[in-house]
């Protein structure tokens, strides 16, 4: 079991809002992913984090009998990396991520508080998924899902934003 892996760089041993922390230290991380990157390569590199996550977390159980530590943060990572390989999947250089016109950044926010939002409640097949899946899946499923959900919503809202602007 790797401890250094499964709370991020020990961002989950943060005494408050460990999961928040770890989704912090998560987003500009795979920002820089995207910018450098690519969409392409963070989905993919995001699905291979989820895997190792999954094996990680199972052994972390196995001997600590915990479920769900809420130290174990690369499940944070995993969601919030699904987010931005969905929402704000764009190519921008370095110079360009500020510009509020191209909607990365205002994506990327976006993302992350929806993210943090869908994780934190849990709704509908998140909440399911926490609550029925066993094990590393049942630590990592609920994120990828939040994060799936949060980036496509992330995406839909900035386009509805860029209509709104185009009729006014």
């Amino acid at each position: 079991m790797n401890w250094f892996f499964i709370t991020l760089g020990y961002s989950g041993l943060s005494p408050k809002a460990p999961g928040t922390v770890g989704t912090l230290v998560s987003l500009p991380l795979g920002m820089l992913i995207l910018i450098y990157f690519g969409a392409q390569t963070l989905f993919l590199a995001t699905v291979l984090i989820s895997v190792v996550a999954i094996r990680e977390i199972n052994k972390y159980e196995a001997k600590s009998s915990i479920h769900d530590d809420k130290r174990i943060v690369i499940d944070e990572l995993a969601g919030m990396w699904f987010a931005l390989s969905v929402a704000p999947a764009i190519s921008v250089g370095l110079s360009e991520v500020a510009d509020l016109q191209n909607g990365f950044l205002v994506q990327s926010l976006l993302s992350f508080v929806l993210f943090r939002y869908f994780d934190i409640t849990k709704p509908s097949i998140i909440g399911r998924l926490d609550r029925e899946a066993k094990g590393g899946v049942g630590v990592v499923a609920d994120d990828i899902v939040a994060g799936f959900v949060a980036g496509i919503l992330s995406a839909v809202i900035w386009q509805g934003w860029l209509q709104i602007q185009n009729i006014i």
